[in-house]
């Protein structure tokens, strides 16, 4: 992992509080994962690792300072624009940010108690 990425994401990844909004969940990672960071005035505002697989990418075990929409929309935007028109995009989302996935061009296909599963099918508007 990048000294950078860990100076930044460690100390929230063992954060009891964060670790409370993942439904404490561990966050996962691996030398595959492609990790995207969203930075308000030097501090993290949220950060999404995207996970490849054989069918495309996942964002799962993501975090959102705040659960900000804005924060969503620009990391999510960043994502889809990196490699959703080359590649399948989904997403594990809690539920409080079904709405934010939503506006960003992801539409649910499985629904849990806590998650939705979610594809990315479009550009937000279209």
């Amino acid at each position: 992992m990048d000294k950078k990425l860990y100076e930044l994401v460690a100390p929230l990844v063992m954060n009891p509080s964060v670790l409370r909004q993942n439904n404490n969940y561990p966050f996962k990672t691996s030398f595959r994962h492609i990790w995207y960071v969203a930075l308000e005035n030097g501090e993290v505002a949220g950060f999404m690792p995207l996970k490849p697989s054989s069918s495309g990418y996942c964002i799962d075990n993501y975090y959102i300072r705040g659960d900000e929409e804005m924060t969503i929309s620009a990391l999510v935007g960043r994502i889809a624009g990196d490699c959703a028109a080359s590649s399948y995009l989904s997403a594990l989302v809690h539920k409080r940010h079904v709405p934010a996935f939503y506006a960003a061009g992801f539409r649910t296909f499985r629904e849990w108690k806590k998650y939705d599963k979610m594809d990315y099918i479009s550009s937000a508007g279209q």
